[in-house]
């Protein structure tokens, strides 16, 4: 059966106390400014809610949203290009209640079906400069798809978790603890009227016929066994998941560029959460973009091995020299700045992003249907990108892979060659 979404009421929803005048115009930090002109999302899914009560759950969700949104009120502004600001008008964010004639097993039940991910993501809108929009789909066995969108150009992975976890407590009417100051990166690193970063996206014809998403599981003993396998061989290496799992994707990225008669260099771009890792302490629930970049580069044949050590040194290097470093000072600011500034990467050059959403708590979120049975972002709409996640249970990773449609079965080969040779 074909899936189907039927869109039954769309919104938009203000905050419940209107911002003040004094807030009217959020100024983006550059931070901000530099950020990719995209849009991230996330879909949760939860397990079955009581079809009697959808109509219920909806409204409630629709009433917790607007008490959240004071707190969160850049997110119902509208963003100004040619002033880098957010005018705080209150103009709302929009929110969909849609169902689908399939059950919530169709999407999950053994191989998660990624592809359907992006359909429960609201879809963009005549809406100019639209920060949020959110979209509840209920499935015929009552589970519910819980899909947002928002810009990133003041919401960072971080940023959309904080956001969640704070609505989600506020529609289980629990009392909430304020975890952060809310947006503060304007205070932290000023605005300097910088265009956008150079990471451009595909467009929409193109997504729809010559890229694809591709989910790859990678579960904690399968990661185990890796490190296990590598550390028999080498002396001991102690890898986070993160940066094994990366190394063997971009190895087996490497290996498509053999099969395809093209090998080159790579830069493997990896986002550095900046919270909590300065001298001068940035708050860890603090909202905005608050990341910079750690560049590794790669020639043409590599172990995984040494790509994993490669990485691993690179990241550490980059939190250490900014675990020295006052972000107020003028070393600060230029250090950040030129973390988030990528070198000028020759065309040749295979430029490869991997972001992490592991340890962010959204396997947390609890909008009053239990915790989510699974969890997936919204695909990024950039050649050779990956978002890692944690597995819904255990240590595990879900890798979700952007790819080309002709260079999947390489990808695959590259991959199964990897991941067998540590098995072996």
């Amino acid at each position: 059966m074909k899936m189907n979404i039927e869109k039954h009421s769309s919104k938009f929803i203000k905050p419940l106390v209107p911002t003040p005048p004094t807030l009217r115009d959020y100024k983006v930090s550059f931070i901000d400014e530099l950020a990719p002109s995209l849009d991230i999302g996330v879909v949760l899914f939860s397990s079955e809610n009581n079809n009697d009560h959808n109509t219920k759950f909806v409204t409630q969700l629709e009433q917790s949203l607007e008490k959240t949104l004071p707190r969160f009120y850049p997110l119902a502004g509208r963003y100004v290009n040619e002033t880098y600001t957010v005018d705080c008008n209150d103009d709302g964010v929009e929110f969909i209640h849609a169902k689908v004639n399939i059950k919530l097993q169709d999407i999950i039940a053994n191989e998660k079906n990624s592809k359907l991910v992006d359909k429960f993501i609201p879809p963009k809108t005549g809406e100019a400069n639209l920060l949020l929009a959110i979209q509840a789909t209920m499935f015929e066995c009552g589970g519910v798809a819980l899909g947002v969108r928002t810009a990133h150009r003041i919401v960072d992975a971080s940023t959309l978790c904080t956001f969640l976890s704070e609505w989600a407590a506020m529609n289980r009417e629990e009392h909430i603890e304020i975890t952060g100051p809310g947006f503060n990166t304007s205070s932290l690193f000023p605005g300097r009227c910088f265009p956008p970063g150079p990471l451009q996206s595909i467009s929409d014809d193109d997504m729809s016929t010559k890229y694809i998403r591709k989910l790859y599981s990678f579960s904690e003993s399968a990661i185990s066994n890796m490190k296990a396998k590598a550390n028999a061989s080498m002396c001991d290496r102690h890898w986070s998941k993160v940066q094994l799992v990366s190394a063997v994707i971009w190895n087996a990225l490497i290996g498509v560029d053999r099969a395809n008669n093209n090998p080159r260099e790579s830069i493997l771009v990896q986002p550095v959460n900046l919270r909590g890792k300065t001298a001068s302490l940035i708050p860890k629930h603090s909202c905005g973009n608050l990341c910079v970049f750690s560049a590794t580069q790669a020639g043409v044949v590599e172990t995984t091995e040494e790509l994993a050590n490669r990485l691993t040194n690179n990241v550490k290097e980059t939190i250490h020299n900014f675990s020295t470093v006052d972000h107020n000072s003028e070393e600060g600011q230029l250090s950040v700045l030129n973390s988030i500034s990528l070198p000028n990467i020759p065309e040749s050059t295979n430029l490869i992003m991997i972001s992490s959403w592991c340890k962010f708590p959204f396997y947390e979120i609890d909008f009053g249907l239990g915790t989510p049975t699974w969890i997936a972002p919204w695909s990024m709409p950039m050649v050779n990108t990956t978002c890692l996640m944690d597995e819904a249970r255990g240590n595990g990773v879900d890798a979700h892979v952007f790819l080309e449609v002709k260079d999947v079965p390489y990808f695959e080969e590259a991959l199964r060659l990897q991941v067998g040779s540590f098995a072996a």
